[in-house]
């Protein structure tokens, strides 16, 4: 769907009782540019850039990519990579592009209705982007990156539902990724209420 349709259908089933959950990177706030960076200067830091990491904007640099980019990093390598990247990230903070038509929604609803940010970022780098645009006083509840007793991957709608006693159909979803449109889903919330960017 388109955004403007998309928002339009979506903004005119919210009412008092709706609460509204926003994912952050790619969906609140583009921040892949800006991740990119902090981790190209990371890689140059801990092992000199012996070979030149290329910006690709429609795949967010990850650990997956860097493991793939980067194949013969040692573990200390890559750790320290990661480490250097989360530090690199605030000088990079002007690279990042607020979502406006997602910024207004929140903005709008921010006095009357429940907001959560539901983000698999964690809890420093999502407040400094959230500052940066001074908008964390804008969410009821602040949801960061949760990791499994085993470290795998959380399914952060499930999480947000049961952590805060919501109920599946009271929420609506503004959320960038396709896996994280189907863990919603999965958590029992209605396509009818996911707005798909």
């Amino acid at each position: 769907m388109e955004i403007d349709k998309s928002k339009q259908l979506i903004t005119t089933s919210i009412n008092k009782d709706t609460v509204l959950l926003f994912d952050m990177d790619g969906t609140l706030v583009d921040t892949d540019f800006a991740n990119f960076l902090s981790y190209q200067k990371a890689i140059e830091l801990v092992i000199g850039l012996d070979k030149e990491i290329q910006y690709n904007p429609n795949e967010r640099f990850n650990r997956t990519t860097l493991k793939t980019a980067l194949s013969n990093l040692t573990k200390t390598e890559y750790e320290k990579i990661i480490q250097q990247k989360d530090k690199n990230y605030k000088e990079h903070l002007s690279q990042t592009k607020l979502n406006k038509p997602v910024a207004d929604i929140l903005l709008q609803y921010s006095n009357t209705n429940k907001t959560v940010l539901v983000t698999n970022c964690r809890q420093d780098r999502a407040l400094m982007t959230l500052n940066y645009y001074n908008l964390t006083d804008k969410f009821s509840n602040l949801i960061f990156r949760q990791i499994s007793d085993n470290e795998s991957r959380m399914n952060k709608y499930k999480f947000a539902l049961s952590s805060l006693n919501l109920s599946a159909q009271t929420v609506v979803v503004f959320e960038n990724e396709k896996q994280e449109i189907e863990d919603a889903k999965l958590a029992g919330i209605s396509m009818n209420n996911i707005l798909s960017l």
